[in-house]
């Protein structure tokens, strides 16, 4: 039987970066069809008005012509159609992200809240999605890598595929291309590994072998079967591209080259294990997030923002699972996750807005906060990706302990996924309500944890790092920052801390330029300001190495005399530095103590 619903997508013209769709619906509203393009897409959460990039729209039946009127800036009503309704348009697609559309002549990738129309009062139908090359010899080697479910198109090729409802169609993103496929069976589940870009040569073997002991742990974690079928990575490789986005069977990266592993290379270099941590991190997002999920986004509301105060839980506590999940997989060993976990507790401490926002009010101000950075953002906000990572490490390991080990994160997630997550799609969905996470948690462990979600989640007070990492036998090195590339870790030899400027620093044609003056830093205090350009330091033309040289060779209450722009102006400034906070973290196993070295056995599986 024909899908009621049809779309047919044509990489039209890749030198112009122009898709070409169209969209049949066999029996559209008897008072005039209204389509909506999405505004923002699942796991990324800011308004991105996709429907900007439609650049044409008509639409028609068998009589021909019918009118179409734009109702608002997503949202098209046509005219009552007799019989079938075709509607034809053309996207421009031109981000190179893994959130919206891409086409070139060398690739193309789109998700389906840019390119596919939603046919509303029929979002629960059955559709068909057709997907056509681009026309020329030039193509003739590129393939299709999708989870969407085939329908009369061979595996990799061109042709029909289908989705049960819009929901599901959105949810799995398409690669066209000439790209490359590394495959392997993951607890006995397909999984296919996509490479498109420029790509450097790689060991495959090496690169399916890490990425099966990653999915492998996971789906063991919370119980075979896997919730797919088939699953497909899907890779876009740059000289410096990074970032990722999760879906239900698939996931769409971006990696540098240099990430990848080379033929030959046996050590775990540091490009490598970040990259194997975004994989991790947006593989685990198939159970906590697109199937456990907070009630707000169940279903999403695709008009508009959904607000949620447990963005902590299902991004945070990803990030804590995905460097942690590389441990237990045998991927790295604990003192390169340690100096992982250094670095995050570095970037939060030196984060002022760690003082001022909660978790809470982080992952609901995500629209406004999180996903729109300004000059003050590092005043005003804290991440609940990475202090929400820190929260999941503080309360795994309060269960651990106060439970003698009976009882962990991993129980609590594991509850979540049975009683929220397991059966998301086969059934009326049902997200897990504002007050449902905590209460799963203290009803698994037994524990009163209020208090303590009280003071993580509703708090600014400081997390109790130091103190929870010391039960497993871990040792906190707190000092000074040493250089502008320390971002964290031990130091077996100290090194005199020196004097910092209280600011974040980029370039702006060769200049200095502060991106970022911190609320509680030398540099806010003398006047400087987000934007300003620096001229000179003592007397000096300003560069990046003389403003180090000059932080290296200053001692506290040493004055710098800046110059600096601001717009057009010339500005002068005195300087008053100070010590360095102690604010960069190092962290060490130490092995004095049997039973904190059982702990940490238990904790990391090893």
């Amino acid at each position: 039987m024909k899908p009621a619903i049809r779309y047919e997508i044509f990489p039209a013209a890749p030198e112009a970066h122009l898709f070409d769709v169209t969209l049949t619906v066999e029996q559209p509203d008897s008072a005039g069809q209204v389509l909506s393009l999405p505004v923002w897409i699942p796991g990324s959460y800011l308004i991105r008005e996709f429907a900007k990039n439609i650049v044409t729209l008509v639409a028609e039946d068998a009589d021909g012509p019918l009118a179409v009127s734009k109702l608002d800036k997503c949202t098209w009503q046509v005219a009552p159609a007799k019989g079938a309704l075709t509607v034809r348009y053309t996207v421009y697609g031109f981000d190179l992200s893994v959130r919206t559309a891409y086409l070139d002549q060398t690739r193309a990738f789109f998700n389906g809240t840019s390119l596919c129309l939603g046919v509303v009062g029929q979002l629960d139908a059955p559709v068909a999605v057709e997907l056509h090359a681009p026309s020329g010899k030039e193509y003739r080697d590129w393939r299709v890598a999708t989870s969407l479910k085939p329908l009369k198109a061979k595996p990799y090729a061109f042709g029909s595929y289908t989705a049960a409802n819009y929901d599901e169609l959105i949810d799995h993103p398409v690669e066209l291309g000439d790209f490359t496929l590394i495959q392997f069976k993951a607890c006995g589940v397909p999984h296919d590994f996509v490479l498109s870009g420029r790509l450097p040569r790689i060991d495959s073997k090496r690169l399916a072998r890490d990425v099966k002991a990653i999915c492998e742990y996971q789906i063991k974690l919370f119980g075979e079967p896997a919730p797919f079928d088939r699953y497909v990575f899907m890779t876009f490789v740059s000289g410096d591209g990074y970032g990722g986005l999760e879906h239900r069977a698939s996931t769409a990266l971006m990696a540098s080259r240099d990430s990848l592993p080379q033929p030959g290379e046996t050590g775990m270099k540091s490009a490598y294990r970040q990259y194997l941590g975004l994989i991790s991190h947006e593989y685990f997002h198939t159970w906590n997030v697109k199937r456990i999920k907070p009630a707000a986004y169940a279903p999403y509301p695709s008009a508009g923002e959904a607000y949620s105060r447990l963005l902590w839980a299902f991004e945070g506590l990803t990030s804590y699972y995905d460097d942690l999940v590389l441990v237990r997989a045998g991927l790295i060993e604990l003192d390169s996750y340690l100096e992982l976990l250094s670095q995050t507790i570095t970037g939060v401490l030196r984060t002022p807005g760690h003082t001022v926002q909660t978790l809470e009010d982080s992952s609901f101000d995500t629209w406004i906060k999180y996903y729109r950075p300004d000059e003050n953002a590092p005043n005003s906000m804290v991440s609940y990706y990475t202090k929400g990572a820190l929260a999941g490490l503080c309360l795994d390991l309060h269960i651990r302990r106060q439970t003698g080990g009976k009882r962990s994160l991993d129980d609590v997630m594991r509850t979540l996924w049975q009683r929220y997550g397991r059966d998301f799609y086969e059934g009326k969905p049902v997200g897990v309500p504002e007050a449902a996470w905590e209460a799963v948690a203290e009803e698994v462990t037994g524990l009163a944890l209020k208090p303590l979600f009280d003071h993580f989640l509703r708090s600014t007070d400081a997390l109790p790092l130091q103190e929870s990492l010391a039960e497993v036998g871990i040792q906190w090195q707190a000092r000074g920052q040493v250089g502008a590339a320390d971002k964290g870790g031990w130091l077996e030899k100290s090194k005199p801390s020196g004097v910092w400027l209280g600011a974040r620093m980029g370039s702006d044609s060769g200049l200095v330029k502060l991106s970022h003056v911190l609320s509680d830093g030398p540099a806010m205090a003398a006047g400087l300001s987000a934007n300003d350009v620096l001229v000179a330091i003592d007397g000096l033309k300003a560069s990046q190495a003389n403003l180090d040289a000059a932080l290296v060779a200053a001692k506290p209450g040493d004055k710098l005399e800046v110059l600096a722009f601001r717009r057009d102006e010339l500005m002068k400034f005195k300087v008053k530095l100070e010590a360095a906070p102690a604010n960069t973290v190092g962290l060490k196993a130490v092995e004095d103590d049997a039973a904190k070295l059982e702990a940490r056995k238990a904790w990391l599986k090893r």
